[in-house]
Order: structure tokens, then sequence, then C-alpha cells
């Protein structure tokens, strides 16, 4: 009879702990790979359903009409949206006032001065420029990472001030130059500082600041079964673990959505969501660098956090749990002023621009000399090569080994 009691008394706590575990049964499998080779999502419909509900666009402003006066000509101090006419500008900043500005100040006011609209004194104005650059940036220079789905202010703000997931430098417990007691980054519950638990786990809790911020070697792997050279340590696997077990979280995915299960690290071997990954955490390392820290000095104390560093983001920022931002759906397509600046309008009254004469015939040039047997690697003047990124898969292994 005790021992019953004691079978039932263990049943009803494993069941209310599986009852009240957001990861309950039934699961959604979703095979993406060869059959019995573990290459499958698992997706909890529940969690899909809470997920749908705040990823929602945001309100879309009528289009505006692209004819008329340019707006730098009617405003005073218009830099980054000079090449927008006055209906094309208008409706810009009544969409930033719906995406960004507080639910209690839901006006032009928020960022501008109501006595002098040109007038810099705020620091959201200012903050705000910096963003429409940004923006444009990501959605001219990094296709690579946001294809032609793009961005908007909506995409990380959500109808407020400061995005929801964002993180700041971690001040740490006090003894981390002490000879016995630091934590180096692990066993640590939520810090308010934007930085949680990594998954429920020990794992080190700020994985961003060496990948995200700074430009720290990311893979750990070695390339031969034996550490040969390698001299990677078991704690700075758990930096890149944590690293990548974020990314599962704000993505909502497996590891499987961007690696092989039978071959980890071979990139030839991955699936196409790693090479997108590959650009992700260059593009946040790079938006990070050049946006967000050059506004330190921008931002009031009460926008900082405890070290004075200003708010970062990370994948979670846009993703916000789902492997694209929206399930997909593309914001930006309605957007064109957010695109990229716009090429000058052609007048159809101007004269045609004169072509110049053929050029004579001339002999062909001598030969050229022999050429050495290590010819200069051709210069790769894409934008994503001028940022340090390689623009094939190829180019990842022949770069700097052990580089992710």
């Amino acid at each position: 009879m005790k021992t019953q009691i004691r079978l039932i008394g263990a049943l009803s706590i494993a069941l209310g702990l599986l009852v009240g575990c957001g990861e309950r049964p039934p699961i959604d499998v979703q095979q993406i790979g060869y059959r019995g080779t573990g290459m499958e999502q698992n997706v909890n419909p529940r969690l899909r359903e809470q997920l749908k509900a705040v990823n929602q666009i945001g309100g879309i402003q009528p289009p505006a009409d692209a004819s008329g006066p340019l707006a730098k000509d009617i405003y005073q101090n218009v830099q980054v949206l000079s090449d927008l006419s006055v209906g094309e500008f208008t409706r810009v900043m009544l969409s930033m006032t719906e995406w960004v500005a507080p639910e209690d100040q839901k006006n032009c006011t928020y960022c501008h001065n109501g006595e002098n609209y040109a007038d810099e004194s705020k620091y959201q104005y200012k903050v705000a420029r910096s963003m429409l650059k940004m923006t444009r940036d990501i959605n001219t220079n990094w296709k690579s990472h946001v294809k032609q789905t793009g961005v908007t202010c909506h995409t990380c703000h959500r109808g407020g001030p400061v995005p929801q997931y964002v993180w700041y430098a971690d001040p740490g417990s006090g003894r981390e130059n002490a000879f016995v007691g630091t934590r180096a980054g692990q066993n640590s519950a939520v810090t308010g500082l934007g930085i949680t638990t990594i998954g429920h786990s020990s794992l080190p809790y700020d994985p961003y600041s060496p990948f995200l911020l700074g430009d720290l070697n990311i893979r750990v792997e070695g390339p031969t079964a034996l550490p040969t050279g390698n001299r990677r340590s078991i704690k700075q696997a758990e930096w890149t673990y944590s690293l990548m077990v974020h990314m599962s979280n704000s993505l909502g995915v497996n590891c499987t959505y961007c690696h092989n299960t039978r071959a980890w690290a071979d990139w030839a071997q991955s699936t196409p969501q790693r090479t997108v990954a590959w650009h992700g955490i260059r593009m946040a390392r790079g938006l990070n660098n050049q946006y967000l820290v050059p506004l330190t000095d921008v931002f009031p104390t009460n926008r900082k956090g405890p070290l004075g560093d200003v708010a970062k983001i990370n994948c979670q920022t846009c993703h916000q749990g789902v492997y694209k931002p929206y399930f997909g759906e593309s914001m930006a397509k309605a957007y064109p002023e957010l695109q990229g600046v716009k090429a000058a309008p052609v007048d159809p009254n101007a004269a045609p621009a004169e072509t110049a004469a053929p050029a004579e015939a001339t002999a062909p040039a001598a030969a050229p000399a022999a050429t050495p047997a290590v010819a200069d690697k051709p210069k790769d003047s894409s934008k994503m090569a001028q940022r340090g990124g390689p623009t094939t898969i190829a180019a990842l292994d022949a770069g700097t080994p052990g580089r992710l």
C-alpha cells in the first residue's frame, strides 16, 4: 500500500511538472533533411500561437505622392531623407511616431521641439537620425541577411521607444579580479540588463559582449580528432555554445536549422540558413559598433546601463522568437522610402546628353610581360567584402582557419 501511495505521489508530481511546462506534448515535428538523421525541427504549437499574436506588422500609412518638391527644399535641417518628396517625408514621420513614440506621447514632439522642428536639442532627434541611416544601411547593404524582406523601425521597436530585447554590459559581481569567487559569467539568474540565463542553463549569460560587440573567434572545434594545435578550452566552448543557444531561442528553432547533425562544422553540408546566420552575426556586430556605441554621448543617463553603455542589439531584438521577423511577412516593402537613397528624378524636358564621338581605331597593344607564378588576388569591391565578410561559402573555408 505504501509503495502504491509513493508511486501515485511521484506520478502526480511528474504530471504537475509536465502540465506546467511550456514544452509539454504534443510537439509538431517537421522533417528538414534525410530521414533517420535527426534533421528535424520541433515546434510547440501552443507557443507558436502566442508568438503569432505578438509578431504582427505595425500600422502602415497610405502611400504618398512621390512627385512635388523635395522635403529638404521645404523644411530645414533635413539630412537623411533629403531625397524624399514632402509627401513621402511626412509619411515616414507619421509612421515613426506610431512605431517608436510612447503611448502617452504619440505626436511629433517626442523627437521635435514644437517651436522649432529643426532644433536638435532633444536626444531623440539625433538618435532617430542615426537609426534612419542604420535602417537604410540594413536594407541596402545587408541583403545577405535580410534578403528582400527588409526592416523598418517597427521591426525592433514594436510601438515603443526602446526595443523590448536589448542588452547592456554586465557590471559583474565585483569579484572579477579576485583569486577565488568569480563566476566567469555563469551560474546566475536574470540580471535585469537585458541579459538572462541562456536556455535556463548555467552557460555564460553574456555571449554578446565577446561576439556581437567584440570580434572574438566563435569556432572552437579543431580540424582533427586529436587537439593538435587547438588550444581552445571547454570554458571557451561554453561561451560559443551560449551564443548558439541564444540564436536558437531567438529564432525559435533547433540547432539543425543551420547545422547538419552528421557534420556539425562542415559548411558544405550545412543548410542554407547557416550562411544567412553567418552574415547576421556580422550585421549585429557591425550595427552595434557603427551606430549604437557612437551614440553613447547622445543618450541621457537614464537610457544607459550601470556601466554607462547604451542599449545594444542581439538576434532577439529583431526576431523576437521566430525564424523570420513577423514570420517572414515584409513590412519594409510598403516603405520604399526606407530602402535607400532614391535616384534623382529625370527631367523630361531636359536636353539629351551629348554623346562622344567614337574613338579612332588604334593598333593592338604589345603583348604583356610574363606574369609571376602567383598572381595578386583580384580585389572584391562589394559592400560585404569591404566589411570583411566572405561572399561565398567556399570563401569561408578559404579564409582564416577556424573562423565562424
